[in-house]
């Protein structure tokens, strides 16, 4: 379940740190009754972020896959070889 909290309540800053680091959800921020700022511990941003570089590089695999711009094992092993002479 997401935590939302106002503003206001940035001004204890050990509590907010505490909050982030307690779940691994972002905590949101509202000012006036509406969504203004998401804030999160290191951890989970690093999480998150690895997880979106890990997904768009599957992406940009598929769609090599779907445009032919592969090649299979022994053919790229074989070039390899031949490039370093191993």
């Amino acid at each position: 379940m997401p935590r939302i909290i106002p503003i206001r309540d940035l001004k204890n800053t050990s509590d907010i740190s505490q909050l982030c680091h307690s779940t691994d959800d972002p905590v949101f921020i509202t000012k006036n009754g509406y969504g203004d700022m998401v804030i999160m511990s290191m951890e989970v941003y690093e999480k998150s972020l690895f997880l979106h570089n890990i997904t768009q590089k599957l992406n940009e695999a598929e769609d090599q896959i779907e445009k032919g711009e592969v090649t299979d094992a022994k053919s790229s092993l074989k070039k390899l070889r031949g490039k370093y002479g191993v």
